[in-house]
Parts: C-alpha cells; sequence; structure tokens
C-alpha cells in the first residue's frame, strides 16, 4: 500500500460561504451529542472535534439557525451509526444483524413513539432528531426524509457485506452505492427545510432535477473518498473507497487512481454546473433555491473536508489541499463509463462545453 499520496487542489467553482451563527451551531451540536451520548465517550470527544456544525453551517448559510442545527445534529447522529456501529463495531462485519438493528431503528424514524430499542443512545437521538423535523417539515418533506434515511440504511447492509467478505466492489456498483451510503440524499429535504419551502413534485421529481441532485451526491462523496484516503487506507477495512475500487478493478497504482477519481468527479461537477444553471433559468423561485443549496452543499463538504481534524488527522498528517482550483483536469462533455449514472448526459438538451475562468483560486477553507 502506497502512503503519503498528495491530494491535489480540486476544482471548485462555487464560491464559499457559512451561517453568521455557526460557533453557536457548533457549541449546540457539541452540547447535542454530549447530552444524548452519541457513541462511545471516546468516539464522541472525537466527533466533536470535527466542527460538524461549520459543515452544517456551509450548507445552508442562509438557512433557519433551527433547521441548520438539526442538520448538524443529525450529522453527527451520523457518524455515530457509520463510525461507532459499523466501521468500528462487530455489527459492521455482519450484515445480517446489522439489517434488524437498522429496520428496528428506522421504525423508530417512521414513529418516535414505538416502544421500541429503549435505552440505545442513537434511537433516543434519532426520536429527538424525528421530533424536530416534524416541527419544520410538512408531511411530505418527513416521509422523504425517511425514505432516504431507508435508502442510507440500506447501502449501509451493503457496505457490511463487503466488509464481511473481505472485497473490494466493482465501481459500477461503488458508484451506485456511493449515491447513498454518503447519506446526502438524507440531506435534501432539511434544504427546504431550511428556507421554508416545498419543491413541487413535478419540478423535484422531473428526470432532470434528480438528475442534478445525483450529481451533487457523486461530487460530495467522491471528494469525501479523496479526503479520506489518507485516514481509510491506515485502517484494516480499506475496501470502500473510489481509489481502492479504481486500483482494484483497473489495476491502477494509488496515484494513478487518483487522477482517474479527479477526472472523474471534475467531468462531473462540469455537468452539473451546466444543468443546474440551465434548470434555474426556467424553474421555479422554490427550484432556484434548491439548486443555489445544491451548490452551497458540495462547497460546504469541500471547505470542511480540507479543514476538519477528521481529515487532517493532525497526529499523522494528510497531505490535503489548501486551496482550490477553478479549472477541470477534465471537461470532456462525454459520458463517464459508469452505467449507473451514464444516463446524466442524456438529460442535456444540448453539449456545450464549459469554460472556465483559467487560474487557480487561492481561497482557504479558514472560517
Amino acid at each position: 500500500m502506497e502512503h503519503g499520496l498528495i491530494v491535489p487542489p480540486v476544482f471548485s467553482p462555487i464560491p464559499p460561504a457559512i451561517h453568521p451563527r455557526h460557533e453557536a451551531i457548533n457549541e449546540s451540536t457539541t452540547a447535542w451529542a454530549n447530552d444524548y451520548a452519541i457513541g462511545s465517550r471516546e468516539l464522541r470527544e472525537r466527533l466533536v472535534a470535527h466542527d460538524i456544525g461549520t459543515f452544517a453551517a456551509r450548507v445552508l448559510p442562509e438557512g433557519r439557525e433551527e433547521v441548520v442545527s438539526i442538520l448538524a445534529d443529525f450529522i453527527i447522529w451520523l457518524f455515530g451509526v457509520d463510525d461507532g456501529l459499523c466501521e468500528e463495531g462487530e455489527l459492521g462485519k455482519d450484515p445480517a444483524e446489522l439489517v434488524g438493528v437498522l429496520s428496528r431503528m428506522l421504525r423508530v424514524a417512521q414513529n418516535p413513539d414505538v416502544p421500541m430499542l429503549a435505552g440505545n443512545p442513537l434511537a433516543t437521538g434519532l426520536r429527538d432528531l424525528r421530533h424536530r423535523v416534524s416541527r419544520y417539515a410538512t408531511p411530505g418533506q418527513e416521509a422523504r426524509w425517511v425514505d432516504a434515511l431507508r435508502e442510507y440504511f440500506l447501502s449501509v447492509v451493503w457496505e457490511a457485506s463487503h466488509r464481511s467478505n473481505e472485497t473490494v466492489p466493482g465501481l459500477n456498483d461503488y458508484t451506485l452505492m456511493r449515491l447513498y451510503d454518503g447519506a446526502t440524499s438524507v440531506v435534501l429535504p432539511l434544504l427546504e427545510m431550511g428556507h421554508g419551502y416545498e419543491l413541487h413534485p413535478s419540478e423535484r421529481d422531473s428526470t432532470a432535477v434528480r438528475a442534478v441532485a445525483e450529481m451533487a451526491y457523486f461530487i460530495i462523496t467522491w471528494d469525501n473518498d479523496l479526503f479520506s484516503y489518507h485516514k481509510e487506507s491506515r485502517t484494516q477495512q480499506y475496501y470502500l473507497n473510489v481509489l481502492r475500487v479504481l486500483e482494484h478493478e483497473q489495476q491502477l497504482t494509488p496515484a494513478e487512481a487518483l487522477t482517474e477519481a479527479v477526472a472523474q468527479r471534475d467531468r462531473v461537477m462540469c455537468l452539473f454546473l451546466r444543468l443546474r444553471d440551465g434548470l434555474a433559468a426556467t424553474g421555479s423561485p422554490q427550484l432556484r433555491q434548491y439548486l443555489e443549496n445544491l451548490g452551497t452543499f458540495i462547497r460546504g463538504a469541500q471547505d470542511w473536508g480540507i479543514s476538519s481534524l477528521r481529515y487532517t488527522t493532525p497526529d499523522d498528517p494528510a497531505e490535503l489541499p489548501s486551496t482550490f482550483r477553478d479549472t477541470p483536469t477534465d471537461d470532456s462533455d462525454e459520458a463517464l463509463d459508469i452505467p449507473a449514472v451514464a444516463w446524466w448526459w442524456d438529460v442535456l438538451p444540448e453539449r456545450e462545453t464549459f469554460q472556465p475562468v483559467r487560474g487557480e483560486i487561492h481561497r482557504s477553507a479558514a472560517v
């Protein structure tokens, strides 16, 4: 295994932003994690040092503070599930047992009043989140939040099967499941709630809007794989990262896999920008707000990813960038050779080429 891989500045044409109450939101999330005993004490101490509240504050920089706090608490809860229950726990290698636990957890999300998982801190935290979601969500948004949580849980079980069998998935399967196992889809109802609107189903469920949302998932999760490579490649459970997948399937070195993964995310970013701008030109004010927050979600994840202790790992420093580029390494308008997502390129009525301004942005992610 090659270590010390240097992740280059990634293409990020979306400007940074952060909620003015980010410090208070971060403090509130720390208190929430401690109050609900999310994860073991050791895990919780690590999580609260990761500035997760500032991540949420970047995703919804102009959103209602109460909803930004729900998002921040939900993200730290997700890490409690992902790190504590799955990656660092025995359940993470036992898909048969994990599916039962997550199904009971899903029932709590569907109806927080059901008498299940009493005394389970993650279930107790989820009950609180569900009650708070209900205060700001429409019934449709509540239902979509729970449905997206089901997608996430299903993908977590898929991850567990690979850990159990010590196998690396193929690129197509990995791409499909990565759209869900990052829990990115669970955030989307909160984007609407943060600004107090509900997208009309004719817009939200259209093929083009679904495609642009999936592109955001792809960019966020590919970036996460780049930023977390250093941390993940040092574990004994290193099967589920796009660099590992590309190394395994295409017989690439880690450096070659890094170059390929960056090119893939750059090509999708160019497509995202073209489709986002086209939809915004003809969409409702609500759709324009939604599209804007897909952008702040992408950029917020990038700024947080290169600055959070979760990935910079100061005890074993990662070679992460402190700047972003404003030019892609790959701006081809040809579809990626990944069947699960190649249809995205069919959504564009015209295949104009994105022409960014040349040069590199020297912009830190500092708050």
